[in-house]
């Protein structure tokens, strides 16, 4: 199963191929995608990513995980959830959202199996 290329993204919207849905802040995976709801975890700007907002998309088989900081990279991803993907044997890329969705979206292409949590704003 493919990782969906993500089709647009612009503040606050984006859309991934193979669903109707517009999402604010996604999680992606071969074969899937959903809204990534911060409220599930308790996530903020700061201290940011935890490793429970990324276990979801682990769980996939995931090789690569790219992770969106927002257009303004005001999304932190604390040392401690690169550790948790480089202990699972993920490479984890850390990028601003418009260049972590090319980058997603290069990877994809290729057929490798990536994964991404995006954040769309700020």
């Amino acid at each position: 199963m493919s990782s969906p290329e993500i089709a647009s993204l612009s503040w606050g919207q984006m859309k991934v191929q193979g669903s109707t849905k517009t999402y604010k802040d996604c999680k992606v995976w071969p074969g899937g995608s959903r809204d990534w709801d911060w409220r599930e975890t308790g996530t903020e700007h700061s201290p940011g990513v935890q490793p429970a907002d990324v276990e979801e998309v682990v769980e996939k088989g995931v090789q690569i995980l790219v992770i969106g900081r927002g257009m303004s990279e005001a999304l932190k991803v604390p040392p401690s959830t690169v550790e948790y993907l480089k202990k699972k044997g993920i490479d984890v890329r850390v990028l601003q959202t418009e260049q972590a969705v090319k980058e997603y979206n290069a990877l994809a292409t290729q057929g490798i199996r990536v994964g991404g949590v995006f954040h769309s704003t700020c």
